[in-house]
């Protein structure tokens, strides 16, 4: 059974709900997957598929709760060679700054050897006011 972790980058919930759908739907496909809301570098394990939901704050700034997270990757700048992840992007188009977040972890984990196994989802708010259906709808193509 191939484990994935789904980590969270939420500001007021919406990629929590995110995360927890994808994980429902994931453990229906019979994978094993473990949630990080509170995201640890050192709880999460490295073999893993991750699957990073993450919505942008402000003027293209990090949720506060994976702020711990991205400065981890940063300081520690450990090779991420066996990593593959994939990332859900959730932001308002009305922005100049629209899926930010999303796109500025990518370009991390990019340059620390990680690998993209899907292609970036960005889900826009202002089309889709249930961000769980577009994700569901990814999930799927790219999972099953």
């Amino acid at each position: 059974m191939k484990n994935v972790s789904i980590i969270t980058g939420s500001t007021l919930g919406g990629a929590e709900y995110v995360g927890d759908h994808l994980a429902d739907l994931l453990e229906e496909m019979e994978f094993a997957t473990d949630i990080h809301n509170q995201p640890d570098l050192n709880e999460i394990e490295i073999d893993s598929l991750w699957i990073i939901v993450i919505s942008t704050h402000g003027a293209g700034d990090y949720p506060d709760n994976i702020k711990p997270f991205i400065q981890q990757l940063t300081e520690q700048a450990q090779n991420l060679s066996k990593v593959s992840f994939a990332i859900v992007a959730i932001g308002d188009s009305s922005y100049d700054t629209f899926c930010a977040a999303g796109k500025s972890l990518q370009n991390t984990l990019i340059e620390l050897g990680a690998i993209e196994k899907y292609p970036l989802l960005e889900i826009d708010v202002t089309q889709d006011s249930i961000p769980e259906e577009p994700a569901e709808l990814w999930l799927k193509q790219h999972m099953c």
